[in-house]
């Protein structure tokens, strides 16, 4: 079972236990997948679909930061019980043991040397670690490694 499927089965359970809240998320998640299919004419396998998820992800934690700093915290809960819907459908996460590892392979496979070999190494990681890691921390454990 495809990723996708799996997100319309879980729509089909959430209407069925009338979890309104939930079938909101999943219905934003299955429109975002179906914009990306339309706008570039294709259809989207299981890594397409992750980095949509991932996206919407990402847009969930930026308004969250904004709606505390704003003082609404009833708004900033709304977009976390969306979170906790979309990351259920997200891999388990990378530990940093794994991510040091990977990124300790990349440097060696790549011959990066310096801080101007970043983007070869960041390349190879995130096609390796895709919607498994936070890219803006591995960015910044790659920038550690190579400033050495």
């Amino acid at each position: 079972m495809t990723l996708k499927e799996r997100i319309t089965d879980d729509m089909k359970s959430a209407m069925r236990s009338g979890e309104k809240e939930r079938l909101a998320t999943i219905r934003l998640v299955l429109s975002g997948i179906k914009q990306r299919e339309v706008d570039e004419r294709i259809l989207l396998d299981d890594t397409q679909v992750l980095s949509v998820i991932e996206k919407m992800t990402k847009q969930r934690k930026e308004s969250i930061t904004q709606f505390e700093a704003g003082g609404r915290a009833d708004l900033a809960a709304k977009e976390a019980a969306e979170m906790a819907v979309l990351q259920a459908y997200m891999p388990e996460a990378m530990s940093e043991a794994e991510l040091a590892t990977l990124i300790d392979a990349a440097v060696a496979s790549t011959g990066a040397a310096s801080i101007k070999d970043m983007g070869k190494v960041m390349a190879q990681v995130k096609a390796a670690a895709a919607g498994r890691a936070d890219m803006a921390a591995v960015g910044a454990l790659i920038k550690a490694r190579l400033s050495v």
